[in-house]
């Protein structure tokens, strides 16, 4: 264990207590040896225990400590704090600019335990309102926690599609006549990913060595036409190589996943793929019709192929409302007038506002006399807009009991009803099945919201038998969000194909806290096309009367 090692235990050390408001002398010590062991020359494995001593700032306390580290890897101390204390909370701690004050103030005031909740709460714009922070100290926590994510093992593929677009722009200034094309999880549109594949097409392999500058792209491993690199933040790239005629065989071979690919030449055993310039002549070759890159998960998609029955994916421009948008009256950052006229200016043809309900105290969930105020503004507002429509909407909340947040009188006035669940999120399976379907039962909602509560790298969400879900909404005419948040992405794009053969539509749904969070509609559609959506399987791909319909 090296010095700085050890020094930043006992940095870890004095967080982690002030964390839980323990002597600050105390506190003050462990991080004054913090910053004496990482500037000691001397290695202190090497140091008798003597001299350790003497050293100012160490003594007999924080030399014990130190051979403990020494010995057994760990501290009895620190572990007496981390065992009462969240992991995610531990994890906070290395979180940079996000003191234990503050860690302690978003894990009490707010409930928040780990990073992707802290992530969440940012963009719903829970941090400002706590003492202490602010518009500009709640930007920071977001842009530092999304880089502590970022550091770990996997990323959303909203952080790993700005990643690969640097990352291309970056190839293609070192490589300017090379052709370069991603792969891998990243051209599947995966939620979540683990390294930046990409295919380039050269001429000479040996070109590609420039790419490999130690400051943007440091390489790490390389096999024969494969290059395992480091990108600047700290994520994994896979760089693929081949020759200009054989970039199609290449392309299909490191974009399909294992099952896929193992299916389609089961399927064409016999037929020879290699040294095809282009993907689309190997389908032609294979007699199939093109499979999209996001759809090649698993073999069942090419029964499909061969019947000619692939859907016509979704795209963004079939969506015509942006539905699940939350304004200053809850806890959204714009007017109900800045989100309309931002939708509007987005090309789309109605918004449905939908702030939390009264249940939702944290986020300033409306009580009734709000409802009355905004639905009263609602209606001021749609008189001054020309072919455009704001729809009165609610983010409801389903209780414990799987009752509604306000009564079915209440209910009965909006347009429409998102029903979701935002509080006590540890059940079993029985209980949140039961929760889902009790609520889903009620005539007024319209749409089961982000129905697993999943935030993904972050919390798994409680877990419902989706099958007894989904034949609920079935019979009940109610719709699945498939919540557009990049660390939501929730129903998963798994269950759609199932929604589907029951005739559940599914709504993409931005859930934006801002204007800008409008635009998160693009990762919908990217789970939506993984499942297979089409516009006609979509809620919100009808224009504003026939999303009133429901049905």
């Amino acid at each position: 264990m090296t010095n700085k090692e050890i020094a930043r235990r006992f940095s870890d050390l004095a967080n982690i207590m002030e964390l839980h408001n323990e002597n600050p002398f105390k506190i003050r010590s462990y991080a004054n040896a913090y910053i004496t062991l990482r500037k000691l020359d001397t290695v202190l494995a090497e140091m008798p225990r003597v001299d350790m001593n003497a050293v100012k700032g160490i003594g007999n306390s924080i030399g014990d400590k130190i051979q403990e580290l020494l010995q057994t890897g760990d501290m009895q101390i620190f572990r007496k704090y981390a065992d009462v204390t969240p992991a995610g909370v531990v994890d906070m701690l290395s979180i940079k600019g996000f003191g234990p004050k503050k860690i302690q103030a978003v894990w009490k005031e707010l409930g928040i335990e780990t990073v992707g909740e802290l992530l969440y709460a940012c963009n719903e714009n829970r941090l400002i309102e706590l003492h202490g922070f602010g518009q500009k100290t709640q930007e920071d926590v977001r842009k530092n926690a999304e880089y502590y994510l970022r550091s770990r093992h996997k990323i959303h593929w909203a952080v790993a599609d700005e990643m690969a677009t640097a990352t291309e722009k970056y190839l293609k200034e070192k490589l300017p006549t090379a052709k370069i094309e991603r792969a891998g999880e990243l051209r599947r549109l995966m939620p979540t990913l683990e390294r930046l594949d990409f295919l380039i097409a050269l001429d000479n392999e040996n070109n590609l060595a420039q790419v490999f500058d130690n400051e943007h792209l440091t390489l790490i491993d390389s096999k024969e036409n494969s290059y395992l690199a480091q990108h600047e933040e700290g994520f994994a790239v896979q760089i693929f190589t081949c020759l200009p005629d054989e970039f199609g065989s290449k392309l299909f071979k490191y974009s399909g996943s294992r099952p896929f690919l193992e299916a389609f030449l089961k399927n064409t055993e016999g037929v020879d793929f290699k040294n095809i310039g282009d993907e689309k002549t190997l389908f032609e070759k294979a007699k199939l019709p093109f499979i999209a890159p996001e759809l090649r998960e698993n073999g069942d998609i090419l029964t499909l192929a061969a019947a000619n029955k692939l859907p016509n994916l979704i795209t963004i421009g079939d969506i015509k409302g942006v539905i699940h948008t939350h304004t200053t009256y809850s806890d959204g950052l714009q007017s109900v007038e800045e989100m309309a006229k931002a939708a509007q200016h987005l090309g789309y043809q109605y918004i449905g506002i939908t702030d939390h309900s009264k249940a939702a105290f944290y986020a300033n969930g409306l009580k009734e006399d709000r409802i009355l105020a905004q639905w009263e503004e609602i209606d001021r507002l749609n008189g001054q807009f020309f072919n455009f429509k704001i729809l009165k909407g609610i983010e409801c909340d389903i209780l414990n009991d799987g009752a509604m947040d306000y009564t079915d009188e209440i209910l009965r006035g909006f347009d429409f009803v998102i029903a979701s669940v935002h509080t006590n999120l540890k059940m079993n399976e029985e209980k949140a099945t039961a929760r889902l379907i009790k609520a889903v039962e009620n005539q007024y909602v319209t749409i089961l919201g982000h129905p697993t509560g999943r935030l993904l790298l972050s919390r798994e969400g409680y877990p419902i038998d989706h099958e007894k879900v989904i034949d609920a909404c079935a019979a009940n005419a109610v719709s699945i969000e498939l919540n557009a948040h990049p660390w939501r992405l929730d129903v998963d794009w798994t269950w759609i194909p199932r929604a589907r053969e029951r005739g559940v539509l599914i709504s993409v749904n931005p859930d934006a806290h801002s204007t800008a969070g409008i635009k998160d509609i693009r990762y919908g559609i990217m789970a939506a096309r993984k499942g297979g959506l089409d516009a006609e399987g979509c809620l919100n791909t009808r224009d504003v009367e026939g999303f009133l319909q429901k049905k």
